[in-house]
């Protein structure tokens, strides 16, 4: 039997829904239809933040219930008015990215399984200078929302010093996004430094809240993230409707609603009727654009002091204490780490996890929440988990070594035994810039 098929028109254009009862919800039963009608009735505050700005696209095919795949490339059955963009990454490979800015362009993506939107922050017609500043707050295990509310106060603060205006907005999970437009006359290596330097004075500001360490295992409190200014990363954009239980929405607030607030008002079935009678807090970000000089100032300030800037890596991975390498790259911690499981699902490292516990019950009491580091660590096209426990806690005679994993996943092992993608590796690498 043929697949159902519903053809809509949107603005003019007509998109071919494929599927439109696919449950992407379980638990709430919300289907691929009422996503396309959630986005079609949002359609002007969605666009005002990924129009015109390429998206990555994270698919999730079978709903929040399956596992997603990423995928940059633009698919080539497409129809015509869909633009694209090619954008060229840190490791030399090119990509045609899908460019929204119109109603019609978002139901397409919803069709393809796209929930949730993730626009890089720079415009297509000029991709080497991004015209966005990002600050993700991050909260630790076991920091509450609380902190991530009061840091983001003074991200705000610290921003308006600069010459600068934040935006805040929900993550849609557990931490708290602030967008901030600048002028498009910076590269991404200065974006990112603007941010290091942002998150460095924030800290001295309220070092019991806040943190700008780069390596997980040396955070506290909430983690002020300013790699997602690197060239290659994207956020969840506003109005995206969030893979959770609860459908949870990445919402644009006022500043005078971050005190109280919380994330989980704000979901699919709500937000709708907030927008409807409140309109859009993010209206006017395009008109408040300001300059990144001040910041740079401070780096250069902060560089002259010592402070050099963190690696840019995809990940915060390091390796563990006692191996030679990490899975992605050879740094060792300062702290002792161990590694317990790699895994393709995160459930998987949750079991891994659970049996090591199960084998070192008489000293699981000496582990603080923070100490418990898993990492959803992403690849080309798909992400697989990663579970290390930081032993500093433990007293010396009774921390255990390094063990055989608990789960042994290897995300690469299809490249490693496939010459011709060994040297497809290579060649990218040879003419990474």
């Amino acid at each position: 039997m043929a697949a159902k098929r519903e053809v809509l028109t949107i603005d003019g254009r007509q998109v071919s829904l494929s599927n439109p009862d696919k449950v992407y919800f379980p638990d709430l039963g919300i289907t691929k239809r009422d996503l396309v009608r959630y986005y079609e009735t949002l359609a002007e505050p969605v666009l005002r933040g990924v129009r015109g700005r390429p998206l990555g696209l994270k698919r999730y095919v079978d709903g929040i219930a399956g596992e997603p795949f990423y995928q940059k490339r633009a698919p080539a059955n497409r129809p015509e008015w869909i633009e694209t963009v090619e954008l060229r990454y840190p490791s030399g490979r090119t990509a045609d990215e899908v460019v929204p800015r119109h109603p019609a362009d978002l139901a397409w993506l919803v069709n393809l399984g796209c929930i949730d939107l993730h626009p890089h922050p720079v415009r297509a017609d000029d991709l080497q200078h991004p015209d966005e500043l990002r600050v993700d707050l991050d909260p630790n295990p076991g920091v509450g929302w609380d902190a991530v509310r009061r840091v983001a106060l003074v991200v705000r603060d610290v921003l308006t010093e600069c010459g600068l205006t934040g935006w805040p907005k929900t993550s849609g999970s557990r931490g708290l996004h602030i967008l901030v437009r600048v002028e498009p006359l910076w590269t991404f290596t200065q974006l990112r430094r603007a941010g290091i330097a942002l998150a460095r004075l924030v800290e001295e500001r309220v070092p019991d809240l806040a943190t700008s360490r780069w390596w997980k295992e040396e955070r506290h409190g909430v983690f002020v993230d300013y790699n997602q200014n690197a060239k290659d990363r994207t956020t969840a954009a506003a109005y995206s409707v969030r893979p959770t239980p609860d459908a949870r929405v990445s919402t644009p607030l006022r500043w005078d609603e971050v005190p109280d607030c919380d994330p989980a008002r704000y979901t699919f079935a709500t937000v709708p009727a907030r927008v409807a009678r409140h309109g859009d807090p993010s209206e006017g970000i395009d008109e408040a654009v300001g300059s990144l000089a001040v910041l740079l100032d401070v780096a250069e300030q902060q560089r002259a002091a010592g402070m050099d800037d963190p690696p840019v890596r995809s990940g915060d991975s390091g390796a563990a204490t006692g191996t030679s390498s990490g899975a992605s790259g050879r740094r060792r911690s300062s702290m002792p780490l161990i590694e317990v499981a790699r895994a393709a699902t995160r459930d998987e490292a949750m079991a891994g996890l659970e049996r090591w516990k199960e084998r070192h019950a008489d000293i699981w009491k000496y582990f603080a929440i923070d100490d418990i580091l898993v990492d959803a660590m992403r690849g080309r096209s798909s992400a697989w988990y990663r579970v290390r426990l930081n032993l500093r806690h433990v007293p010396d005679e009774q921390r255990p070594g390094q063990e055989p994993l608990e789960v042994d996943y290897d995300p690469f092992r299809a490249r490693r035994n496939d010459p011709v993608a060994q040297e497809q590796w290579r060649a990218a690498r040879r003419r990474q810039p």
